[in-house]
């Protein structure tokens, strides 16, 4: 075997040993998510991670879409926005790459194909921009709604917003779609007459096909561009990203140690296409960074760790 097949070698007996475990911890959040289902739960915690309001079963709660009900109820958001918070500034992003549940799907989503398509530096740092818009938007029509209700004048705009008024962005989520609107039909067609349930489906429900469709392209989208929601349409990822820039948790590079000059193992292994070899040596925490030591572990001569502080 040359030189550079034993590093490649090397290269992926460790990333597969972090995948392992990341993908263990990924399985065990995703079944303890569910555990009500197992007699247990549901508690009282609040976490920023992709998941749905919709799931009944569901153990811990979906803080941006908590945060999105509690404006519609008229309720100050304290809850999920200290969940954000604190999680940020002491986890960063940690949670996407390693708690997420529809993180963990599209992870699962990766492995269908092994070549993907690679984007231009230029398009990613464009298209990262999609999740702040989301935010922002989202976050535009529940604050407005909450004021006006607050005011006494929001009964006309909740009612123009219709499904979208306790969740603008839930409304149309993928993850809702699939932990939640999916189920549902399955059981509906479990104990419903199949020829009323057909008929029910035909039935033209833009909210209903709009929804699958975004989650069929979102699906399939995962397969060719891996974290592709993460990185570009998730508004979780864009909270988080704005705070993880004042993260106590980061990584740092040993210079001396780091041979940048012929080696780029880490930032083609990221998932996320961080600019590892750009950032600063000492600490850096990029705001795209969900940590899942892919780059850590890839690197042949131990130059990236974690720190913290």
């Amino acid at each position: 075997m040359t030189a550079s097949g034993k590093t490649a070698f090397r290269i992926k007996k460790v990333v597969w040993r972090i995948e392992t475990a990341r993908k263990m911890a990924q399985f065990l959040s995703f079944a303890l998510f569910n555990a009500v289902l197992f007699g247990l739960g549901p508690w009282p915690i609040v976490l920023p991670v992709l998941y749905s309001l919709g799931v009944q079963q569901k153990t811990i709660g979906d803080a941006f879409a908590i945060l999105q009900w509690m404006l519609h109820e008229s309720i100050f958001p304290w809850l999920p926005l200290a969940s954000f918070f604190l999680i940020a500034v002491f986890l960063g992003r940690t949670l996407c790459g390693w708690v997420c549940p529809f993180g963990f799907v599209q992870d699962l989503l990766e492995y269908i194909k092994r070549k993907h398509i690679e984007l231009s530096m230029r398009t990613h740092e464009g298209m990262t921009r999609i999740k702040y818009v989301i935010l922002a938007i989202t976050l535009l029509v529940s604050g407005t709604l909450a004021i006006s209700l607050a005011t006494g004048v929001g009964g006309g705009y909740k009612a123009a917003l219709g499904a979208f008024a306790p969740g603008p962005f839930n409304a149309l989520s993928p993850a809702d779609t699939l932990f939640a609107i999916l189920p549902r039909m399955v059981l509906n067609l479990r104990y419903a007459n199949l020829d009323a349930f057909v008929a029910g489906i035909l039935v033209v429900r833009p909210l209903l096909w709009t929804r699958l469709v975004i989650m069929v392209l979102t699906l399939v989208l995962a397969v060719y561009v891996p974290r592709s929601w993460c990185r570009y349409v998730c508004p979780h990822g864009a909270a988080l990203a704005f705070l993880n820039r004042f993260s106590f948790l980061g990584l740092k590079r040993d210079p001396l140690k780091c041979t940048k000059a012929g080696c780029r193992a880490c930032v083609e292994v990221c998932p996320m296409k961080v600019p590892i070899l750009d950032s600063p040596w000492e600490k850096f925490t990029d705001p795209e960074c969900i940590y899942c030591l892919k780059c850590v572990e890839s690197c042949t001569t131990r130059a990236i760790r974690p720190k913290f502080p």
